[in-house]
């Protein structure tokens, strides 16, 4: 009997060594950032914040954290069908209507007539060829976060810096005036003010959803373009546009006498709309803006930049229970172009992202390029279905379909953006001298003011503020300590995760496609392709 049970404990002890090791390693596997010293301390405080010591020894030894605080997580709380939006449609209007100019946060500026950098910004215009290729974006059909103002957004949102809230100033944080916060130094976020478990109406956007899509013969999706012989190589392209900016210049790997097609004479100016309301229409229109940032990166390779904003992401679910959750949510397609003609296309998801060249992109009738929202996360994906990210066996995936067909195009605030005229170190003590042309720079912090020159709106909205852009904190509250009721960890994978940081921190001067150094591109669309 004594060797039954002495059989049994080795078998038990045995199964808790395999399980600790298992929780142990599989995280560090299915992480894609590399590990480093910080963020080994960062998580020792975060599992050290625990109120139980069960609940610290779990999280420490077979990564199952706050297993006391599992419950379900709905998109949605009970009750707020879509009769409750209609029927508050006209409050919320009228709450909003100052939100829609960015003038009302702009303060007074110099005549322009009288200052020759103002007249150089109000002049330069978006090239024709970025609007003509513009992307449309499907969001998912059932999708509950929609695309937010970010304007609005920090309206509902309170600084904190390190942990602790920051006093109020007499002068309220917006668009204009975002950057100063970047002097006060350690970590900067911005906070939601309400608990975002109770699902806010301003976390859910319904004000700014798209109309639903309908398929059209008229303007429907063309297939994408297939290779009859495959995959095409990088060694078969005709110049070096998939790896240029301005200290590495393109260069020609075939024939010079070729040239690049030229561009259909019929370019179509996207669509300047003075009014609207905030419903959006058959159109595609958003009263949630997207933004534009074009980078010249020389050699006639110009990138443009779509980044587009939700004041939630609402992560997904493994066996019912959710993760990757967290308040601000930054999404980005670019599309790179050689001397006007667009070469290829990287789409961001989540830590990482894809990169394909032109021809393998599905189009719509007119060339646009089109891009699938994952429901809740709004990673972006090049083909509706399923994608699965991470986590093997497709437990964690996204979603995305043809859902509503939103027209960033329609409503965007326009940038041009000079990377060479500041450094993107976040050290302060490690970034270069500053030119002595540009003594708009703030010194103390690395980063620049809001009129410096390395930003500058275009010509269709000269007044828009640039601060915002600047910012080098968070835009959402930062990881949830494993003491809050509302956060769990479990293989590594956390309930609810740091807000992002904003466009300026997406890699704007890179020479590849991709955010990331590790770069391929996709001559096809692959619907199992990864990036990692």
């Amino acid at each position: 009997m004594a060797v039954i049970w002495l059989r049994r404990l080795i078998i038990l002890t045995t199964l808790v060594i395999l399980a600790s090791f298992t929780a142990w390693a599989v995280p560090r596997y299915l992480d894609p950032t590399e590990p480093n010293a910080e963020k080994r301390a960062r998580d020792r405080r975060w599992v050290s914040s625990s109120h139980y010591f069960l609940d610290r020894q779990a999280c420490r030894w077979i990564s199952l954290c706050g297993l006391h605080h599992l419950r379900k997580d709905p998109p949605a709380l009970d009750g707020l069908v879509d009769g409750f939006w209609e029927e508050n449609d006209k409050i919320r209007g009228e709450l909003r209507k100052r939100a829609t100019n960015w003038e009302d946060d702009e303060p007074p500026r110099a005549d322009k007539k009288r200052d020759r950098h103002e007249r150089r910004r109000v002049l330069k215009e978006i090239p024709d060829y970025v609007n003509q290729y513009a992307p449309l974006v499907h969001l998912y059909s059932g999708e509950e976060f929609w695309p937010s103002d970010i304007k609005e957004h920090v309206q509902h949102m309170t600084v904190y810096v390190d942990g602790k809230p920051l006093n109020k100033t007499e002068t309220p944080w917006s668009l204009s005036n975002l950057h100063q916060l970047n002097k006060l130094g350690g970590s900067v976020v911005l906070r939601s003010n309400d608990d975002v478990e109770q699902r806010p109406d301003w976390l859910h956007s319904h004000d700014s959803i798209p109309t639903p899509f309908e398929e059209d013969p008229s303007v429907g999706i063309a297939p994408p373009h297939k290779h009859k012989s495959g995959d095409l190589p990088i060694d078969r392209e005709s110049t070096t546009w998939y790896d240029v900016d301005k200290a590495h210049p393109l260069h020609r790997i075939s024939d010079p006498r070729k040239t690049p097609r030229s561009l259909p004479s019929d370019l179509q100016q996207a669509k300047r709309l003075t009014t609207r309301g905030h419903k959006p229409d058959a159109d595609g229109y958003s009263a949630a803006p997207a933004v534009l940032v074009v980078v010249d990166k020389g050699s006639g390779i110009v990138d443009a930049f779509w980044f587009f904003f939700y004041s939630y992401n609402l992560g997904q679910t493994v066996l019912g229970v959710r993760f990757g959750n967290h308040v601000g949510d930054w999404e980005h397609c670019m599309v790179r172009f050689e001397n006007g003609v667009p070469r290829g296309m990287y789409f961001s998801e989540h830590e990482g992202g894809q990169a394909y060249a032109w021809e393998a992109m599905e189009k719509s009738s007119d060339g646009r390029p089109i891009i699938y929202s994952a429901v809740g996360s709004h990673a972006m994906y090049p083909l509706p279905g399923p994608h699965p990210y991470i986590i093997p066996f497709d437990l964690l995936r996204d979603i995305t379909d043809k859902g509503p067909l939103w027209d960033p195009a329609l409503n965007k605030y326009a940038y041009h953006y000079d990377y060479t005229r500041e450094s993107f170190d976040r050290n302060p003590d490690t970034t270069p001298e500053i030119p002595p042309e540009d003594t708009l720079l703030n010194q103390q912090t690395a980063f620049p003011h809001h009129e410096s020159r390395s930003l500058v709106p275009a010509a269709e909205n000269p007044s828009a503020p640039t601060s915002w852009f600047h910012f080098s904190g968070r835009w959402g509250d930062e990881v949830y300590s494993l003491a809050d009721i509302r956060q769990w960890r479990l293989f590594g994978q956390y309930h609810y995760v740091t807000g992002p940081d904003g466009p300026k921190f997406k890699s704007l001067n890179r020479s590849t496609l991709c955010q990331l150094e590790k770069c391929r591109i996709a001559y096809k669309l692959d619907p199992k392709g990864t990036w990692y």
